[in-house]
C-alpha cells in the first residue's frame, strides 16, 4: 500500500526537533520551573493528580508555580542502584518556598564534604535521553546555588 498522506516539512533543516519533560509537572522553556496542584481549601500541594486532598479532603485544585530555588532538608548518598544507574548520586528533599520537592542533587560531587543540610539549591534541567527522531527527554534536579539567591538556613 502506498502512503499518500502529506506531512509539512520542518521550517528549516536546522530546526530543533524539541524536548519533552519526563514528568508532567516540569515546564520547559526560557524559564524552566515546576508546577504543583494546590488544594484551594487548605493550600496543600501535590505533584501527582489527586481526586481529593489528603489533608482536608477538598476536591478543588489550582496549578501554582513552585519557586526554582530552595534549601536541602534531607538527603542520602546512594551508592548501590539498579544495573545501568550510575552511582554514587545524591537523592534529597528540597524545600522550595514551603513546597517539598523530591529530586537529585546534581552538578556537584556526591560526597559528604560537598553536600550539607541547609545548602541553597536551584532547579537545573538536563537531557535524560534522545529518541530516534532527535526529541530530547528532559529531567530535573537541583544544583548548588552560588548566586546568593537560595534560602540557606
Amino acid at each position: 500500500m502506498t502512503d499518500t498522506s502529506t506531512a509539512a516539512p520542518p521550517a528549516s533543516s536546522d530546526a530543533s526537533p524539541g524536548a519533552v519533560p519526563i514528568v508532567d509537572y516540569l515546564v520547559l522553556g526560557d524559564h524552566p520551573h515546576l508546577i504543583a496542584h494546590e488544594c484551594t481549601k487548605c493550600s496543600a500541594r501535590y505533584f501527582d493528580h489527586r481526586n481529593a486532598c489528603a489533608s482536608c479532603f477538598g476536591t478543588e485544585f489550582a496549578d501554582v508555580d513552585v519557586p526554582t530555588t530552595g534549601t536541602l532538608r534531607t538527603y542520602t548518598i546512594v551508592s548501590f542502584a539498579a544495573p545501568g544507574v550510575p552511582v554514587p548520586f545524591v537523592a534529597g528533599v528540597i524545600d522550595c518556598g514551603g513546597t517539598h520537592v523530591r529530586g537529585n542533587v546534581v552538578n556537584t560531587d556526591p560526597t559528604p564534604e560537598n553536600i550539607t543540610l541547609g545548602m541553597p539549591l536551584r532547579l537545573a534541567t538536563y537531557v535524560v535521553g534522545t529518541d530516534d527522531n532527535g526529541v530530547e527527554a528532559t529531567g530535573f534536579g537541583f544544583e548548588p546555588d552560588t548566586s546568593g539567591n537560595g534560602e540557606a538556613v
